[in-house]
């Protein structure tokens, strides 16, 4: 039974961080839909307003994004953009792999170093899927900006 349970627990921690992987890029929206969805529930919007301004609030900060690197031409503000959204994804990946590691060792200073390889790991995911998301050249080349 003790084998099974480390498997399964395996399983758990792999699925999450293949989870966390994934959604790294979608962090900075996350947290702004989750800081537009408080404020409306806050202000009295109940719940079901509460997610409505919240979803609205991660789209629009998503729309941003592809919006700003589809008309940003230099390459040095389509960085900052990115990098705009790769740190949420680096802090969610310290405290994801601190929370992890927090565990399962005893020596904090492991605890931190293991935390740190995480935010590196999973900022660097996000910055190579974000930079999938820019457009090729700077903004106004394509097809119907041909010469």
């Amino acid at each position: 039974m003790i084998i099974i349970a480390i498997l399964i627990s395996l399983a758990g921690i792999a699925a999450l961080c293949w989870l966390l992987f994934n959604l790294a890029v979608f962090a900075l929206p996350f947290f702004a839909g989750i800081a537009a969805g408080t404020w409306a529930h806050h202000t009295g919007a109940g719940i079901p307003g509460a997610i409505i301004v919240g979803a609205i609030a991660a789209a629009l900060t998503f729309g941003l994004f592809q919006l700003l690197l589809l008309v940003a031409r230099p390459a040095w503000i389509k960085l900052l953009v990115i990098l705009a959204f790769v740190a949420p994804a680096a802090v969610a990946g310290y405290y994801a792999t601190f929370g992890i590691v927090k565990l399962t060792m005893a020596s904090e200073t492991w605890q931190l170093a293991f935390a740190i390889v995480g935010a590196v790991a999973v900022g660097v995911t996000a910055f190579m899927r974000l930079t999938m998301m820019t457009p090729p050249g700077p903004a106004g080349q394509g097809i119907a900006g041909a010469s």
